[in-house]
């Protein structure tokens, strides 16, 4: 299976333009935003650190061999992308052990902004998002047109599609889950596993949200669909949209939801729950293998609405943009509406 994030549907239309990210790290600017203040004691190193081009699992190992720890002793929040220059925690759980000079760590790729003792170990989620700041170069198209479609970004978001990295280059992780549930794939690690099992959740929640997007009702929402509130994950169901649940979806407030597929039912009902039915029954082997696999039923939102999306041009052909995302939000959903990137 080969994957392309370019086959799946537009909300705002085609984009208006072309152009190019990742040219250099510089180019991708991410800011974690952490989900706890550290305490200032207790039994867990907490570094804050800058890193360039450097894989986030990569730098856990490399701290805890450091620290003469075990990789479990070691926590951060989320992945960030390695070709990027990007901010965020780990936490080493030290009790009782003597602290190892961590200023050798340093580097032209590696800054430690911050040491602070912390009374637990940084889980994964443990963030309120990522601000981010990010330059697409080469940029071809319509100035006006862009503007207008980063305005009606700003004004009603983009889809909450997985991006294209959960999936692997080429869709790898997808070929090695089919291969996982036929049985065919052998002994793999429990890390690789959860890669699989979670590049096959997200393929199944993007199949469900493109299917919406070309309805025209990712945004708006479905009778019997599930919304969850804006900032939480507490869900509820809605038999029919009246005249409030519609001022709320166009405030913002709730969202419209997609299934993370797993055990149990997915709550939703009437036409929501027959589109997802349809979606999703050429997958019936993927779904089987996902329940067996111990996965739950959860939801995640369809729609996401950058915070404090703002740009500029560095030049003509240059633009840089500025927004902040809710944790498990890609960066590159907002930008495939701007323009098609390579």
């Amino acid at each position: 299976m080969t994957y392309d994030s370019a086959e799946l549907m537009h909300a705002h239309g085609p984009a208006p333009a072309r152009g190019r990210i990742r040219c250099a790290p510089e180019d991708f600017l991410v800011d974690e935003q952490p989900a706890f203040e550290p305490s200032g004691a207790g039994e867990h190193v907490l570094l804050h650190v800058r890193k360039r081009n450097t894989n986030t699992d990569w730098l856990a190992r490399q701290l805890a061999r450091h620290a003469g720890v075990q990789p479990i002793d070691v926590g951060f929040a989320g992945l960030k992308d390695r070709d990027a220059v990007t901010t965020q925690w780990f936490s080493i759980h030290l009790p009782g052990k003597p602290e190892p000079d961590w200023r050798q760590l340093e580097n032209d790729d590696l800054q430690l902004l911050q040491i602070v003792r912390h009374h637990r170990k940084v889980r994964r989620g443990a963030l309120r998002g990522n601000a981010f700041n990010l330059v697409v170069r080469s940029l071809h198209g319509d100035r006006q047109a862009v503007e207008t479609r980063l305005r009606r970004i700003r004004d009603r978001g983009v889809p909450n599609y997985f991006g294209p990295q959960r999936f692997g280059r080429d869709g790898g992780n997808l070929n090695s889950a089919d291969a996982l549930f036929a049985g065919r794939l052998g002994r793999v690690s429990r890390h690789r596993r959860g890669l699989y099992l979670s590049a096959a959740r997200s393929h199944l929640f993007n199949s469900v949200l493109a299917a919406r997007v070309e309805d025209g009702d990712w945004d708006t929402g479905l009778a019997g669909d599930l919304m969850v509130l804006q900032g939480s994950r507490s869900v509820f169901g809605c038999e029919a949209l009246d005249r409030t649940l519609r001022e709320r979806l166009a405030a913002h407030d709730i969202h419209p939801t997609g299934p993370l597929w797993g055990r149990g039912q997915p709550g939703t009902r009437g036409e929501c729950l027959a589109l997802e039915q349809r979606v999703l029954q050429p997958f019936d082997a993927w779904r089987d293998g996902l329940e067996r696999a111990g996965m739950k039923q959860e939801r995640r939102a369809l729609r996401v609405v950058p915070a404090d999306l703002n740009w500029s041009w560095d030049a003509d052909d240059v633009l840089r943009l500025r927004f902040a995302l809710p944790a498990g939000s890609y960066a590159t959903a907002v930008l495939r509406e701007v323009a098609d990137l390579e």
